[in-house]
């Protein structure tokens, strides 16, 4: 901390500012505002649309519609897509889906909406000679990596069928094209290098687009029927129309009551925390926004628990320092010692609870994975601005001479 000075502060103050500003305002397309955001069917509403099996000359099984459940969600997954419902009519074979409209969404075409979700093809490997080498239904997942180079990789898991087939067919076609289509339409034709014999890895693209796309069409397409939309109609928010307005005035009026507590209790640690939970929640929005996570009630509520967990932060960091200063010691010792002494338990709370959101997001889905993902990117933030850019901006107001003493810092007792 020795290259912290008195300009620190306005420093931190005024970066705090920009990214504020960033994440209420945006940048045109290239960053979306907190007003993109998109929010789940809970708050803006969105489409459902009825799937049908199509080319089968009977009616599917429960476990195939449960399988096509299971792609379908992992398909909306990949595009962030949180807020979803996924039924299946064993019955009638039918598969309805539910999700949130696009957060730039102005016609509310329930018809362009369901374009969205992508091809409901089948999947096939095939050799030059057309023949099928391995089925959608034998994909387990794919997802993009990166090699040394930064080249994106689309790595592909197969089950054991899977694995065997395309074993035995890169053993023969080393040098050779092994395409793959949905239906009938080609959508990658890679070169076989090596003989591959657990999984297998499409390369090169320096385009992280194009890899995701891929990627996106093998775990959609790993479907054990196509599909197409019998029909599509618009769902009204179920929270009602005015529902997102009144949580924002609420929220408002409780950030404005939190921050005049701080102030007034702990005075300019309690200003520096508003600044960093402010930071923190401009923060927090800008990823929301740019990554496009689908924000629902739940989503909502993990924001406002991440920000309970900034709050109590700042509280036990400005609670060391008080009492350092009430017993005598000078405000840059009471400062240094109180963070000092602070730091292991807001570090102990805020790792615990991101363990939860792992877990959240590793085995949660849909609405369950909005609630994970904002509190996780939160409690990620807490750290910055919490902890780092607080003390940053304390130690730094702390070195001019009017504002050394202890009542500026919560502390009844003043300096003789």
């Amino acid at each position: 901390m020795k290259k912290i000075n008195k300009t620190t502060f306005f420093v931190v103050l005024i970066i705090s500012a920009a990214v504020a500003a960033l994440a209420f305002l945006g940048v045109g397309d290239t960053i979306k505002s907190a007003g993109d955001i998109r929010f789940g069917i809970d708050i803006k509403g969105g489409v459902e649309a009825t799937y049908v099996p199509v080319g089968l000359d009977r009616g599917p099984t429960a476990d195939e519609l449960e399988s096509v459940r299971n792609i379908l969600e992992l398909r909306l997954d990949d595009l962030n897509i949180l807020d979803r419902e996924i039924t299946i009519d064993n019955k009638n074979g039918e598969v309805l889906v539910r999700f949130p409209w696009k957060s730039d969404e102005t016609d509310f075409n329930p018809q362009e909406a369901v374009a969205e979700l992508g091809q409901m093809a089948v999947l096939t490997f095939r050799d030059p000679a057309g023949t099928v080498i391995v089925k959608g239904e034998d994909v387990i997942s794919s997802s993009v990596i990166t090699d040394s180079s930064g080249n994106y990789l689309v790595q592909l898991n197969f089950n054991d069928e899977g694995n065997k087939a395309f074993m035995d067919a890169t053993s023969r076609l080393v040098g050779q094209h092994i395409s793959i289509y949905m239906d009938e339409d080609l959508v990658s034709s890679p070169v076989v290098q090596t003989v591959i014999t657990d999984g297998g890895v499409i390369n090169c693209y320096k385009n992280s687009a194009q890899a995701f796309d891929l990627s996106s069409k093998i775990n959609s397409g790993a479907l054990p029927f196509s599909l197409s939309a019998k029909s599509f109609s618009t769902i009204s928010p179920t929270l009602g129309s005015g529902a997102l307005q009144v949580m924002v005035r609420a929220g408002i009026l409780a950030f404005i009551m939190i921050c005049l507590f701080m102030i007034v209790y702990y005075r300019l640690p309690g200003l520096v925390a508003c600044i960093g939970l402010t930071l923190q929640l401009a923060l927090q929005l800008l990823v929301i926004s740019i990554a496009q996570i689908t924000l629902t009630l739940p989503g909502i509520a993990g924001i406002i628990l991440a920000l309970g967990m900034g709050v109590g932060a700042n509280i036990i960091i400005s609670e060391r320092i008080k009492e350092e200063a009430r017993s005598g010691a000078t405000v840059g010792n009471a400062i240094a010692i109180g963070y000092k002494r602070a730091v292991t338990a807001v570090l102990d709370g805020n790792l615990t609870t991101m363990i939860v959101a792992i877990l959240l997001i590793i085995f949660g889905s849909g609405a369950t994975l909005s609630f994970g993902y904002t509190l996780f990117i939160g409690v990620l933030l807490n750290f910055f601005s919490g902890i780092l850019a607080s003390r940053l901006m304390v130690t730094s107001l702390s070195y001019y001479k009017g504002l050394r003493k202890p009542w500026y810092y919560g502390a009844r007792r003043v300096e003789a």
